[in-house]
């Protein structure tokens, strides 16, 4: 398998490092987290008129009609500077609509930067992702009533439709609800990283059919692994610049009249972080290909994120440390690169849950 990227694929990699790196400056995420929907609209604008709000979108829609590969070459810019702007989300949204409902006008609201998407794909405690907390009834007009709960349901509260999964008489199905509509009440919360989460109860809440119980349950792992793999490559950037700021923490601060990256134990526990960054790359880019491809991706998307969840929180682990005190400062910038670790680490199942499956799949594999 060759890793080499494409010219056309450093080229979105290099607009999305620019646009994110001139407007998600440290002050300026500092600015975004003290607003109170804590998104960085402008940010979220320029990426939109860049382009990479619909990268991954058909050309039917708007968008650049490419794949994961470039979508997770701009997330992991993002994840370079924690940015607060919904871009996984939304854009995933839009890519399922235009898989799988090609006649919405969703995707290109979402491409042109007018609306935001959202899904909901958690599960309450450690449910089964696929047995969503929420059931479905037909409401006699084509669409359904939604009754159940939906967790920690990012950018929820400046969404205007949110994307979810739910339980029909005959088979999931996968549907378009208001968080504002009727039928809704939505409860905030705090995530770890300092995002707003929404807690959203449904009581018989309207729904627009996206896929029917025929074809849900494959719907949803199509959309449940890309939003794995796009939260993995969000924890390859974080992991990436957090460690680059340690290396020239290191490089510059003087003990004993040396350089602390000269002492072993920081350039030995310095090597590690960087081996599980380049572990966290590789598994990363295989599962992002695959599903380009078509290919079957089910235990790639899995060894990917277990890779983003367990590496990623130690990389963030020893970048914290070897800044020594100054890692302990929440006004230094490697403390938020920390907050925004151990959130990716358990979205959508922390490693645990990811090499059970693994183990699952390859018990079960022939022999």
């Amino acid at each position: 398998m060759d890793f080499t990227f494409t010219e056309e694929q450093q080229a979105v990699a290099g607009i999305a490092a620019r646009v994110f790196a001139d407007l998600a400056t440290t002050e300026r995420v500092k600015e975004v987290e003290r607003s109170a929907d804590r998104v960085d609209r402008r940010l979220w604008e320029a990426l939109a008129a860049a382009g990479v709000v619909g990268i991954a979108v058909p050309e039917a829609a708007g968008g650049a009609g490419l794949g994961m590969i470039e979508l997770c070459l701009a997330l992991e810019q993002q994840g370079r500077r924690v940015a607060p702007v919904p871009l996984l989300w939304s854009a995933l949204g839009a890519m399922a609509l235009a898989a799988f409902a090609p006649a919405s006008p969703w995707p290109a609201a979402v491409v042109a930067g007018n609306v935001i998407l959202t899904c909901a794909l958690a599960e309450p405690g450690a449910g089964d992702p696929s047995e969503p907390a929420v059931d479905a009834v037909p409401d006699g007009a084509g669409g359904w009533l939604l009754t159940g709960v939906r967790p920690s349901v990012p950018y929820a509260h400046v969404a205007a439709r949110v994307l979810t999964p739910a339980r029909a008489a005959d088979g999931l199905v996968v549907v378009l609800v208001d968080p504002t509509g009727p039928g809704v009440s939505a409860a905030g919360a705090e995530a770890t990283d300092r995002q707003l989460l929404t807690h959203l109860t449904l009581d018989r809440a309207p729904a627009e059919t996206v896929v029917g119980p025929d074809a849900g349950a494959s719907a949803l792992v199509w959309i449940r692994q890309r939003a794995l793999v796009g939260l993995a490559a969000l924890q390859l950037g974080v992991a990436s610049e957090a460690l680059a700021m340690a290396a020239a923490y290191t490089s510059g601060r003087l003990q004993f009249g040396k350089p602390l990256s000269s002492f072993q134990s920081t350039s030995a526990r310095a090597a590690d972080a960087y081996i599980d960054t380049q572990a966290m790359a590789v598994t990363l880019w295989q599962a992002a290909w695959r599903l380009d491809r078509g290919l079957d991706a089910a235990v790639a998307v899995d060894v990917a994120k277990w890779w983003a969840a367990e590496a990623g929180q130690r990389v963030v682990h020893a970048t914290q440390h070897l800044h020594g005190g100054l890692g302990a400062d929440v006004e230094y910038p490697v403390h938020r690169y920390f907050l925004v670790g151990k959130q990716l680490e358990d979205t959508l199942g922390g490693g645990s849950a990811h090499l059970a499956r693994i183990g699952a799949a390859l018990a079960a594999a022939p022999r």
